[in-house]
């Protein structure tokens, strides 16, 4: 179909008004098409690929809306999802064919909006609706958000665990695209791969203290790879309590507690010694025990210990603590007596289980043990520069840092 260059009109409106008040008002187009006129029913200008009746598409199959004969052509195609989803399509110069460059969400429900217009430039819409099939034979991806709803400190990262590995690029950025972290007040962050089968969200800095948190997911039905579909997500809601930081000096043997910015106690404590160095670094707390057995079999210790210690917050999976240590009170505020815990009076130790919450802040400086790895001991994540944290996402990688376009609308979403 082929047509000749047309040349639009200047639209105009041209307000009589009768020497006693009367106005008669003209509006309209000079081709004789009334700006208020109602678009014709577009049904057989197109033809649409779509399944007929009761049938359901196959969402591997790509979407194509076709112009029919010589009198017009396609202007706009619009497809969504009952989810709000786009579907990315390409409409050809001439108007006309439209086709539909992303996969369609298995079992879903879809509106098709087709816009066009006829020779004389007059505006058509055809509506069009259908849904898709399942697939046979494929699995469906599970995503399962951490941490529980509650209320975390400025430290606590968002985990997103998949019921199945997912690897390459493209499908891991399906999956990061789908998944969704919005703030109160707005904040920036991204998505890190830890490994196949799961993400860590962490803010470019901590959470801002009394920040709201949702987290949720679009994947239901969208096409990860050959193998695997999206499933249904349970979202999360967290918020943010204040931002409380205890700084842990192995040097001087004190231990300084701040809430926002201002320091709130200070106490003598010991670290661990020679051979059992306490990690230096960012550690986030885990969870808190009213009493808990610790015995050198837990790290293989040379010489024996077999104790029940109280009041201890756990900040690793491989069992460092920070809990009351009666026995070494001497020691506390002068050496290093430990096996790598960080030990205090059962009064100093009491106040700081009663003061902290899972997702606070403990940092340790000034040791002679290695640093606290980023994963695989617990939540790491703030030991790793926000340069090389975006380099772990399928969607920064390579990006450069700043504000642009596409961060800004994916990392600074709005509740």
């Amino acid at each position: 179909m082929s047509h000749s260059p047309r040349i639009r009109t200047v639209l105009s409106c041209t307000t009589l008004v009768a020497a006693l008040g009367t106005g008669v008002t003209a509006c309209g187009s000079s081709d004789g098409h009334p700006l208020s006129a109602k678009p014709y029913d577009a049904a057989g200008q197109i033809a649409f690929n779509g399944p007929v009746g009761s049938q359901k598409a196959d969402p591997d199959k790509p979407l194509e809306v076709t112009a029919q004969g010589d009198d017009g052509r396609i202007t706009d195609v619009t497809a969504t999802d009952a989810a709000g989803r786009y579907v990315a399509g390409e409409l050809s110069a001439d108007g006309d064919r439209w086709h539909s460059t992303t996969p369609l969400a298995a079992d879903a429900h879809y509106t098709v909006r087709v816009s066009t217009e006829d020779e004389d430039g007059a505006p058509g819409r055809k509506l069009l609706a259908f849904d898709t099939n399942v697939p046979d034979n494929k699995k469906r991806l599970k995503v399962t958000f951490g941490p529980e709803e509650g209320k975390y400190g400025v430290g606590q990262p968002v985990t997103a665990s998949l019921s199945a590995p997912v690897k390459g690029k493209e499908a891991r950025a399906v999956v990061e695209r789908a998944l969704k972290v919005r703030s109160t007040p707005a904040t920036e962050g991204a998505w890190y791969w830890v490994d196949s089968e799961t993400l860590h969200y962490r803010p470019k800095e901590y959470w801002p203290a009394g920040s709201a948190v949702s987290v949720s997911s679009n994947l239901r039905g969208l096409k990860v790879n050959d193998k695997l579909w999206g499933a249904e997500t349970k979202p999360l809601k967290f918020t943010i309590g204040d931002r409380v930081e205890a700084v842990t000096d192995a040097g001087s043997h004190h231990m300084t507690v701040y809430r926002n910015g201002e320091e709130i106690n200070s106490m003598p404590v010991t670290t661990g010694k020679p051979g059992y160095s306490t990690r230096n670094g960012v550690k986030v707390v885990l969870g808190k025990e009213y009493s808990v057995r610790m015995t050198s079999a837990s790290i293989g210790s040379s010489d024996f210990y077999d104790k029940q210690v109280y009041y201890a917050t756990r900040v690793t999976d491989s069992g460092e603590y920070v809990h009351a240590a009666p026995w070494s009170v001497g020691s506390q505020g002068y050496a290093n007596t430990s096996h790598g815990c960080t030990g205090m009076s059962t009064g100093d130790a009491a106040w700081f289980y009663e003061t902290v919450r899972q997702g606070d802040l403990v940092r340790v400086v000034n040791s002679y043990g290695e640093d606290m790895p980023t994963f695989g001991n617990g939540l790491g994540d703030w030991n790793m520069s926000w340069k090389t944290w975006r380099k772990g996402s399928a969607l920064l990688t390579g990006a450069k840092e700043g504000p642009s376009v596409a961060d800004a609308a994916r990392l600074r979403p709005q509740v």
